[in-house]
């Protein structure tokens, strides 16, 4: 995307094959109790996760983590949409340690592929290209990840 565009439209999109059902991927990317474990699975040291979810239209999500109390992020979704296990969509808004806090939307889709699911993510709203980066090369990355591997532990 060109450096010029308004942060409406500063955005990513990211895919993964996951080796899981979408309903399987889906519930792991929602459920509270799954993220708690996912969240952390690849960390050499355990950290904080903090993980409240109300899936509903309207309802929220909440997490917060980080590898002690005195650095932690904090992200607070909004649930617009959900078509479980299809589509979910969200107003998420997100702050760092410092305070510094930015609001995206964020659409998943799940799609069945090969015996496994298509996780795709698209995210706009960044304030800048960097933080867009940022997101693109290792939040997302980093998720993926995760969950890839909670799925094949489960």
């Amino acid at each position: 995307m060109s450096d010029t565009q308004t942060n409406e439209t500063i955005g990513l999109r990211m895919t993964r094959q996951l080796p899981a059902s979408p309903e399987a991927v889906f519930d792991a990317y929602t459920d509270a109790e799954r993220q708690k474990i996912w969240f952390s699975i690849l960390d050499e040291e355990p950290g904080i996760v903090e993980i409240e979810v109300d899936l509903r239209v309207g309802g929220t999500q909440k997490a917060v983590w980080g590898p002690d109390r005195d650095t932690l992020f904090t992200e607070v979704q909004t649930f617009l949409e959900i078509d479980r296990p299809h589509r979910l969509v969200t107003e998420s808004t997100g702050s760092d340690p410092s305070g510094q806090e930015m609001t995206t939307h964020i659409e998943v889709t799940f799609d069945a592929v090969d015996g496994g699911t298509l996780m795709t993510v698209v995210q706009t709203g960044f304030p800048t290209p960097e933080i867009r980066d940022f997101f693109e090369t290792m939040a997302w990355v980093g998720a993926f990840d995760r969950i890839e591997a909670y799925l094949t532990r489960v």
